[in-house]
């Protein structure tokens, strides 16, 4: 019998970025693995193939990138929330705060339809502002957010608790 892929082997640690004190948990090697790849999009996709996903939603960048293979596993499309002003449509955007500042992301006013079945995926959830700010955007045009996946959480920044949602899965903690 197989074991299971230990994903956490593909997360490099990267001291000190972007700033000092920080500890990166960089995904560049996983994305870029031919075993470990398909095997985060299955582990991110598994626990929502039965719920009847209408469109999977992916946060810039990262989630472009685990979003988009997620949405194919699900069968279904894809959507981006995208940072302010790399849309060329008609636009929706949530303005939230950061530690230092405010950040606007946005989608275009068709990405959804009211009552549509939405997951949420990104490749982080630290703080959950950018998370927690898709999801508003989400349900003001008419969503109904099932549930969001991350590969990684970073347990001690309480970003889950921002989120609103009931189904927060988490592929590796940290």
């Amino acid at each position: 019998m197989n074991q299971p892929l230990d994903l956490s082997r593909f997360v490099r640690d990267v001291p000190d970025f972007p700033k000092p004190g920080i500890l990166f948990r960089d995904v560049t090697p996983l994305l870029a693995s031919r075993e470990a790849l398909p095997a985060a999009v299955d582990a991110l996709a598994a626990p929502f193939r039965k719920e009847g996903i209408d469109q999977v939603i992916g946060i810039e960048s990262r989630g472009f990138v685990l979003g988009a293979p997620v949405a194919i596993a699900l069968g279904t499309g894809f959507t981006m929330v995208r940072k302010k002003g790399k849309l060329p449509w008609q636009t929706r955007a949530v303005t939230y705060d950061l530690e230092y500042g405010t950040d606007t992301v946005e989608m275009h006013t068709d990405a959804v339809q009211p009552g549509h079945r939405v997951l949420l995926v990104d490749d982080l959830v630290a703080t959950g502002g950018t998370a927690a700010a898709a999801i508003q955007l989400l349900r003001e045009l008419g969503a109904e957010v099932v549930g969001a996946a991350f590969l990684i959480e970073l347990l001690g920044l309480g970003g889950r608790k921002r989120l609103g949602v009931d189904r927060v899965h988490v592929v590796l903690k940290y």
